[in-house]
């Protein structure tokens, strides 16, 4: 057990939100159980998962068997793409819910913007009503355009207080990070340390690693902390669950910080679907 704690970053609804979380990603639901309890006795109080993903009941088994109370932890899961609508997202919020056997949920997300299906108004208007209920704590987004995220605000006078997208230092989505700061929204990284070796081999940030006696890892889960991001890595290797928590004892200083952002490839550095043309279920 580590005497590490994540920082904890405020929602503009009052809420918080550990900075530092697990991601459960393509993690087998048989395998997901035992990840999570590694995960939050390495110290992840935040674990993210979505109906996708088809690990919610792993994630609830291993919240029900967790030492750590459930008051303590900090659940996110997602309305995914073919539930889009509002009756639609009331009744797979119930069925999430029933898979990860909680009684109520810290937060719920909008999985994808899915502009063609035009269903994201409607659906945002049910976790509008499910937070109000007292179901779930707070409410947000992923794979948002600042667009798409004004539109919320202004069809339900309600913003999301978060946004999950993809970015990591090829792809730091630096315009809608200041959109997003400059009404309050929190960002949240997906996919943090990119995909594949690329990231993890990039000179820059080798240099930088060894300039600090840290992984490649480390060192780019601490630039998303350094920039205020909320990030969630994933892995199921039972020594790099514990190096990705250690990532919080890496400080970076302005040149490293600066270093990294320069790692900018545009619009080349996406690695996955561009959430404004995206469109699939």
């Amino acid at each position: 057990m580590t005497n590490l704690v994540s920082p904890e970053l405020t929602f503009h609804d009052g809420n918080t939100i550990p900075q530092l979380g697990y991601g459960v990603w393509q993690v087998e639901d048989k395998v997901t159980t035992d990840v999570v309890q590694q995960a939050l006795a390495a110290g992840y109080r935040h674990i993210d998962t979505a109906r996708i993903y088809g690990n919610e009941e792993g994630v609830g088994r291993a919240i029900a068997a967790a030492e750590v109370p459930r008051e303590n932890m900090f659940i996110t899961t997602k309305v995914w793409n073919a539930d889009q609508g509002f009756e639609e997202t009331l009744a797979a919020f119930d069925a999430s819910m029933e898979r990860l056997g909680l009684q109520y949920l810290d937060l719920y997300l909008i999985h994808w913007l899915q502009p063609k299906q035009g269903k994201y108004v409607d659906t945002w208007k049910a976790l509008v009503e499910l937070q109000k209920s007292g179901r779930v704590k707070s409410i947000g987004v992923c794979n948002f355009t600042a667009e798409a995220l004004a539109e919320l605000g202004e069809a339900t006078g309600v913003l999301p207080v978060i946004n999950q997208v993809e970015t990591h230092p090829y792809f730091p989505q630096t315009a809608l990070r200041e959109f997003e700061a400059s009404k309050g929204i929190l960002h949240e990284s997906w996919s943090p340390l990119g995909q594949g070796k690329e990231l993890l081999e990039d000179p820059a940030l080798i240099a930088i690693a060894e300039k600090h006696n840290a992984s490649v890892a480390q060192v780019v889960i601490a630039w998303h902390l350094a920039l205020g991001n909320v990030v969630i890595p994933k892995s199921v290797t039972s020594s790099r669950i514990v190096e990705n928590f250690a990532s919080l004892e890496v400080t970076l200083d302005d040149s490293d910080v600066a270093a990294i952002n320069a790692l900018d490839k545009g619009p080349e550095g996406r690695i996955a679907a561009d959430p404004a043309v995206s469109d699939f279920s």
